[in-house]
């Protein structure tokens, strides 16, 4: 796949039902198998992606191949945050939905899809960015100077 040549587009209003596909893939790749779960995230997903779209809230990228084809994606969620002594931005970055189509993966697209996304980070000032790395993406974002931080978690 490596002589194949791939380049970035940014998603669009139109491509919810890509990215839904792929949160979807993503979460069966890291071992959730109950298909009424996954049916249920997929319609949620589409509704609070698509509204985020339409109002840029949530911004996408996308690798495509040649043909135009989506490859891989990934998106940033532009989250509103009280300023803090080292940030008085007002705004964090959450990057989620980073998928690669199994046949595509090991190229690094997804690389060049968190440094699109830096890149934008740092065009405009957003100095805080999140993210949870599943195991297999966990090497990829410590490369980029991703650190563990002291989040703690309560589900409810």
């Amino acid at each position: 796949m490596s002589d194949q040549n791939f380049s970035i587009r940014r998603a669009t209003a139109d491509d919810a039902v890509i990215i839904t596909h792929h949160r979807r893939s993503m979460f069966a790749d890291m071992g959730e198998r109950d298909t009424v779960k996954l049916d249920a995230m997929s319609v949620a997903f589409k509704k609070w992606v698509s509204d985020r779209l339409a109002c840029d809230e949530y911004l996408g990228w996308f690798v495509v191949n040649e043909q135009e084809i989506v490859v891989a994606g990934a998106g940033l969620w532009l989250i509103a945050w009280p300023p803090t002594a080292n940030d008085l931005s007002g705004q964090r970055g959450y990057i989620f939905n980073v998928y690669t189509q199994p046949a595509f993966r090991r190229c690094g697209l997804a690389r060049r899809l968190m440094q699109a996304i830096l890149a934008y980070c740092r065009e405009n000032k957003i100095k805080v960015v999140a993210l949870h790395a599943s195991d297999q993406g966990r090497s990829l974002y410590e490369s980029l100077g991703f650190k563990q931080t002291n989040e703690m978690r309560l589900w409810l």
